[in-house]
């Protein structure tokens, strides 16, 4: 079922690329693919505070996900020159910490959105 779902993602996501182009922000490649996954019926959450604990510390709005889909992948964009491994340790411990094991990072700023896509399994 993963794969079929983050293909679907990969699809909403293509289309908005090739629709819009590679020169916006973060936060309307957000909104755009909000709309493409709702047009998909696609469930997702926007935006979802996570807490994060640390010593008995429990912060209530400790990380962001962006878009989590399916309450089972974990969607992280971005609008960057290149991905770096700092963007992917970002996608890890967001994974980590909501327990999901499916992520996908994706680059808007590419020529191609193939090459700015990276699909994480642990």
């Amino acid at each position: 079922m993963n794969d079929d779902l983050t293909q679907a993602i990969v699809g909403a996501a293509i289309e908005v690329h090739r629709t819009m182009g590679p020169g916006l922000l973060e936060s309307a490649y957000e909104a755009c693919l909000c709309h493409e996954l709702d047009l998909r019926s696609i469930p997702y959450q926007r935006q979802l505070d996570m807490p994060v604990a640390y010593k008995g510390l429990k912060l209530e709005k400790g990380y962001r996900i962006d878009l989590l889909v399916e309450d089972t992948v974990v969607v992280e964009l971005k609008s960057v020159d290149a991905l770096l491994p700092v963007h992917t340790a970002q996608l890890l411990t967001y994974m980590r910490f909501a327990d999901k094991h499916v992520g996908l990072l994706i680059n808007f700023r590419t020529k191609l959105l193939k090459d700015g896509i990276k699909r994480l399994v642990v």
